[in-house]
């Protein structure tokens, strides 16, 4: 967009002004509005202005490229030491969806050191090629070798749609490989689909806080990037009698290349069972009080075999580690059991949960918003209620 000012007909009103969402964008010089360089274009100023002195006209974007060039959805295939990521194996069973609607071929990038056997699993969950890229300088993840490989192979075979899983390693390197290939990037995306009539990429996202969804299009760049929060996709059933084409990738990444060296891999050595992961959760919010009572929440947790999550409250407030919070800003999930102990149920917070199987909400104020999604609700005071559930099923795991 492309806004101008007509001098001779600005009247000095200073509407255009209050509703310029951008300080500075627009100054007074001598009774007359003028831009500045801070003007992004939006065009807030010409619905403001009574005299009509401001004109707002569509410019064209020029990306260099021919996008008809792009075709095929990519998804990046995540793994440590041959094991999948399972936010992979949901993006492969999303992509599918999306190359089926696009009329194109869906294929996995396999990236590692003897990892031939995973493209198998490219396969079963509905790919129709896997590019593999095999040798001892992909063995552990690197941004700079990795984002090397995946920007070769980019402009090499011009993928149309590309998606990561949105992990510490999918963030750190899926906006490095957008900027080189001078694409656009959706970071954190819970929904994708396809416009039925331009046929570009929807990807939406939560935005201001999770107060709304945000749909993003990247009309004239390619490939159409996006990180995909793990646990929003459902993943099929594998048919692991499927097959595909492999398609090994000749790169020029040369370990002499690579600024960084690993030295040497420490595994934590905590049991802490990955939220993301868990088939059952059991979250504490700001209800539990203060941080001497988190010890009910992890009571529970341990005798029905899950892991102990919070709520941002909780988190904020200083009662429970980063690592452990469910919601907009922490981990996204959907296990099979959800049960929200003194949780109010924020809109940031049930952005990352309300897709669990089953949601138990256990909170004294029967209007809490929280039970609007639970599938069971306790009112109740959880200092309460939450012993005597640890108790009986401790007692039904013993009988057992």
């Amino acid at each position: 967009m492309a806004v101008k000012i007509i001098a001779e007909e600005c009247i000095g009103c200073e509407s255009c002004i209050d509703a310029c969402p951008f300080p500075g964008a627009i100054v007074m010089d001598d009774g007359i509005a003028k831009l500045t360089d801070k003007c992004n274009g939006c065009g807030a100023c010409a619905d403001a202005c009574a005299v009509e002195a401001i004109l707002v006209e569509e410019t064209e974007v020029k990306s260099g490229i021919d996008i008809n060039d792009y075709k095929g959805v990519w998804v990046f295939i995540e793994q440590r030491d041959n094991h999948i990521a399972n936010v992979s194996l949901e993006l492969i069973c999303e992509g599918r969806k999306l190359a089926n609607e696009l009329g194109t071929e869906l294929a996995g990038v396999v990236l590692g050191d003897g990892v031939e056997e995973l493209t198998k699993y490219c396969f079963a969950y509905g790919a129709d090629k896997a590019y593999l890229v095999d040798g001892p300088v992909f063995k552990d993840y690197r941004t700079d070798s990795y984002t090397d490989v995946i920007v070769e192979m980019i402009n090499r075979y011009k993928p149309e749609v590309v998606l990561f899983g949105a992990t510490n390693n999918g963030r750190d390197f899926a906006a490095r490989i957008a900027v080189r290939v001078h694409a656009g990037l959706t970071a954190d995306c819970t929904e994708l689909g396809i416009d039925p009539e331009t046929k570009q990429l929807m990807q939406t996202r939560p935005a201001f806080g999770g107060n709304i969804m945000a749909t993003i299009i990247c009309p004239n760049h390619r490939p159409q990037m996006a990180t995909v929060r793990p646990k929003v996709m459902k993943k099929v059933e594998p048919d692991f009698t499927k097959t595909g084409e492999i398609i090994r990738v000749e790169n020029s990444v040369k370990e002499e290349d690579v600024t960084t060296k690993i030295l040497e891999i420490i595994e934590h050595a905590t049991k802490m069972i990955n939220l993301s992961e868990a088939e059952i959760i059991v979250s504490g919010g700001r209800g539990i009080g203060g941080p001497e009572n988190y010890y009910l929440i992890e009571n529970l947790a341990e005798v029905l075999g899950g892991a102990a999550g919070a709520s941002r409250a909780a988190v904020d407030a200083g009662w429970v580690p980063h690592y452990r919070q469910v919601g907009q800003t922490g981990k996204t999930v959907a296990p099979k059991l959800y049960v929200a102990c003194g949780i109010s149920g924020a809109i940031q917070h049930l952005a990352g949960m309300q897709t669990s199987d089953v949601i138990v909400a256990i909170n004294k104020d029967p209007e809490a918003p929280i039970f609007k999604v639970a599938t069971f609700g306790i009112v109740g005071d959880i200092h309460k209620v939450v012993p005597l559930l640890t108790k009986k099923f401790k007692e039904l795991k013993e009988a057992n």
